[in-house]
């Protein structure tokens, strides 16, 4: 499978050099049956993560418009069991939300042990748009990637497994997604002038993700760039990489089941003792 991970801080990233499209050699039959596979194998791992509370999931997924953060929730999530699954979505701050620091309104919707968290836009928003659009001193927003890094080691020291995902679409693919929501009835409800409006500022966003990208991945919390051109590709992608994140704590997680599972049949056969 062909993306990118990055995993070590200070690395560059010039996202014209990576593709948006699927690889010439991916099929999209053969994609459909290993993304159920994988679906299945995911409702199992998430199960294990409930049961055993020894950690929680932190998805993040950001990209531009159009290049499909709702999507792939719908399809991604759609194997999950909701019990355990949280999205949320971060816009415009609130007023209260901007009369506190940044990662504020972020940190309470971090996922409890147990729990896998997806976060539809993030704090990134606070080095990407407040960047393009200058609505923050430049002083200020530089400060924000240790800020993040910081925020994203805590989670990790207490347990929070982390990926984070950027949707990595073309200008043309965006261009006939937005065009779409004015020709489908059904999509026009999604028709947002602002959409327009960013693609006059392709360039300086581009910049602002890869300079993002370069000073917040980390091992312990790393980018993994999605071509995001074919939605099939994009949703594989993202499955693959989260199902190969979570296999390596499938036996700890099965242990301590066992574990719990043991005591409790000592509890129940006390009980029956005692009758």
């Amino acid at each position: 499978m062909d993306f990118i991970t990055i995993d070590k801080q200070g690395e560059k990233v010039k996202l014209d050099s990576i593709p948006t499209e699927p690889p010439k050699k991916s099929e999209r039959d053969a994609a459909k049956q290993e993304f159920e596979a994988l679906g299945e194998e995911l409702f199992d791992l998430q199960d294990l993560l409930w049961g055993a509370r020894m950690n929680s999931v932190l998805i993040v997924l950001q990209g531009r418009d159009t290049a499909g953060k709702d999507g792939t929730i719908k399809h991604v999530a759609g194997y999950l069991n909701p019990r355990g699954v949280h999205v949320s979505s971060f816009g415009v701050p609130t007023e209260e939300e901007r009369d506190h620091d940044f990662l504020w309104r972020i940190h309470r919707h971090a996922p409890r042990k147990g729990e896998l968290a997806i976060f539809n836009r993030s704090h990134y928003e606070d080095v990407l748009v407040v960047r393009v659009h200058g609505l923050v001193p430049e002083s200020l927003w530089k400060e924000r990637y240790g800020h993040i890094r910081d925020f994203e080691e805590m989670l990790a020291e207490h347990g929070t497994i982390i990926l984070k995902y950027f949707l990595h679409i073309s200008r043309e693919e965006q261009e006939q997604r937005l065009l779409a929501r004015e020709q489908v009835p059904r999509k026009a409800w999604k028709i947002n002038a602002g959409d327009w409006e960013d693609r006059e500022h392709w360039d300086d966003y581009t910049q602002a993700y890869e300079e993002a990208l370069s000073r917040t991945s980390t091992k312990k919390a790393p980018w993994t760039i999605v071509p995001a051109d074919s939605k099939w590709y994009r949703n594989l992608v993202v499955a693959r990489s989260l199902v190969e994140t979570l296999r390596p704590y499938r036996q700890a997680w099965q242990d301590r089941l066992d574990e719990v599972g043991e005591r409790k049949k000592a509890e129940l056969a006390s009980w029956r003792k005692d009758r």
